[in-house]
């Protein structure tokens, strides 16, 4: 595999190691379920192409989401920032607080209007015109219309955004819901609790290299991270098809890593791509620590997944 001479210069000035990004673009490019052969122009993608504005929004969320986002290795956030995408606004990470915070916000959209790629994170609190929710005297609510209005594309990334989250939990006083609800418009959805970072930057990928955004399920999810359940990948399903299950916690079968779908795993009924690219730079995922999955990339997992150490 060779890697186009201005891409390397480009990634060999930037101090970035070239055995560390191939790797990178190799994980987008399988998440992506690409070909090897488009590791290349993948490459390509990260490092030539114009970067696209993002403006990312805070609604009702805990920040996990942007956390996640942060932790990205293999490019690290920094080499994000500043190489892949133009990130205009950023509550957490930009300098400018207070007033100067909402001008940078109403300047990048006046800027890039139509032209920028909008994040969400966190649910939209809608009840009494949305009053329970305000940044800068503004209601979340008000905020999300105004903003989807005048995005190019708008990604939600964590369970909050994309379908309402623990905020549109019962009884759900606030009235939370997701940002598409909000404001009636179609939203690409990574969902999760939090989503994980590669699959935040594969859909920015996707947009680079093809021009458009991934194909989605019926819930809004890219296909490509969200099209098969967790059970189908987990490597503990040898385990459940011989019936081998851990009873409780710390107990022999637990030992042995077998199923853990008695003890409350969402698996079956759970889409994501957890068990196949898992967290912290591929280190491990919750099901490879010995905990069940709990549903938490799918619509009301906080209702409908729970409780969550009970089998479904």
């Amino acid at each position: 595999m060779e890697l186009k001479a201005e891409v390397l210069s480009t990634i060999d000035a930037k101090g970035v190691n070239r055995r560390d990004f191939i790797k990178y673009a190799t994980v987008v490019t399988s998440v992506l379920g690409l070909a090897p052969n488009m590791i290349p122009k993948v490459a390509e993608a990260m490092v030539t192409k114009q970067r696209p504005t993002v403006i990312w929004l805070h609604f009702a969320e805990c920040t996990g989401c942007s956390e996640s986002f942060i932790r990205s290795t293999r490019p690290w956030i920094d080499q994000i920032l500043l190489d892949i995408i133009n990130v205009a606004y950023h509550e957490t990470i930009m300098a400018p607080s207070g007033h100067n915070a909402e001008k940078s916000l109403s300047d990048a959209m006046a800027k890039y209007d139509g032209k920028y790629i909008l994040v969400c994170e966190g649910g939209v609190p809608t009840k009494n015109d949305g009053i329970y929710g305000r940044v800068g005297g503004r209601t979340m609510l008000e905020i999300a219309k105004e903003t989807t209005k005048h995005a190019l594309a708008t990604i939600c990334v964590g369970n909050c955004a994309c379908f309402g989250g623990v905020q549109a939990a019962a009884p759900n006083p606030t009235k939370a819901m997701s940002v598409s609800e909000a404001t009636g418009i179609k939203t690409v959805n990574v969902s999760g609790c939090p989503p994980n970072v590669i699959n935040m930057v594969s859909t920015v990928v996707h947009f680079l290299l093809l021009g458009k955004l991934p194909a989605l399920d019926d819930n809004g999810r890219p296909l490509f991270a969200y099209g098969q359940t967790i059970h189908e990948n987990c490597p503990r399903r040898s385990h459940y098809e011989n019936g081998e299950f851990v009873k409780t916690f710390g107990d022999d079968g637990a030992m042995k890593g077998y199923c853990l779908f008695e003890m409350g795993c969402k698996g079956p009924n759970t889409y994501n791509n957890c068990p196949l690219i898992k967290f912290n730079d591929g280190t491990n995922w919750p099901v490879g620590a010995g905990h069940p999955c709990i549903g938490c990339s799918e619509p009301n997992f906080w209702d409908e997944q729970s409780p969550f150490y009970v089998s479904i």
